[in-house]
């Protein structure tokens, strides 16, 4: 088992990767700490885990406010004694998916987006830090987005929220390896979770775009890869899971595309083939 006994805390643990990886990391032996800003998703996905093989231990913690990230990581270390793996996975989309001129882009939509994907992962790594620091050991995951790496269009508060994550993860692994603590982070491109462009109250269908989208024609596929099937959520859990895992440990400060398919390689010019 590639986590055996390694314990994990998920942030946005309710539905998509975080609830993808909370599933896989328990059936690969780890002690998962499930929390999310749903109460019900985050209990239920606790009864995964717990039918995956691992604990059912989980909380009601919104990411945006300090208080909830210190007592995730107590609740951790009350229950595990020590805290391994930090996975600061929560975020939402750009408000209006998109859709909303930058001009008309209020600044309480702006703040809220920063305050979940950028803000969260802030306190989600300091609330780790400060008991990882002490252990002379940790890990950090944290999951970012391909737009980071090239935008998205419209996502005018989404798109720098993700390059300041990014940031971030380069800064802290800086700092932090003096203590032991590496931080990474991951990068989807394909195979996201399709509920981050539905309503928090929307049931979790477990399905990335592609799943959802109809029958799959590779020919068509967006990206260059053409594989038999879609790209599916669990291809971006298992780089989650290489980076949570010993195998990736003298890895600090990168941040990793995942389920690219070959995007990120390609230009815009068409070239005759």
């Amino acid at each position: 088992m590639r986590l055996r006994d390694k314990v994990v805390v998920i942030t946005g643990a309710g539905s998509g990767m975080g609830r993808d990886c909370a599933i896989l990391f328990a059936s690969e032996g780890a002690h998962v700490v499930v929390t999310d800003l749903s109460a019900d998703r985050s209990k239920t996905v606790a009864s995964e885990v717990a039918d995956a093989g691992g604990e059912e231990v989980w909380m009601k913690a919104d990411v945006r406010i300090h208080d909830d990230m210190n007592q995730a990581v107590e609740l951790a270390m009350s229950t595990h004694g020590r805290l391994d793996v930090m996975m600061a996975n929560a975020g939402i989309a750009e408000v209006g998916f998109g859709s909303i001129p930058f001009d008309e882009i209020s600044v309480e939509n702006w703040q809220v987006v920063q305050d979940t994907n950028l803000k969260g992962v802030f306190l989600a790594s300091q609330a780790a830090f400060r008991v990882m620091k002490h252990q002379g050991y940790g890990n950090i995951v944290v999951t970012s987005s391909a737009s980071a790496l090239s935008a998205y269009p419209g996502f005018y508060s989404y798109t720098p929220s993700k390059h300041g994550v990014n940031g971030l993860v380069k800064t802290m692994s800086w700092g932090f390896g003096k203590f032991g603590i590496r931080v990474n982070a991951l990068c989807p491109t394909h195979g996201m979770s399709a509920n981050l462009a539905l309503p928090a109250d929307a049931d979790v269908l477990g399905l990335s775009y592609e799943e959802l989208a109809g029958p799959w024609v590779k020919d068509n596929a967006a990206m260059p890869l053409r594989m038999d099937r879609p790209p599916r959520i669990r291809d971006n859990s298992h780089v989650a899971l290489f980076l949570a895992s010993d195998e990736s440990e003298y890895m600090s400060g990168v941040c990793l595309p995942s389920a690219d398919g070959g995007t990120h390689a390609r230009v815009a010019i068409n070239f005759p083939e």
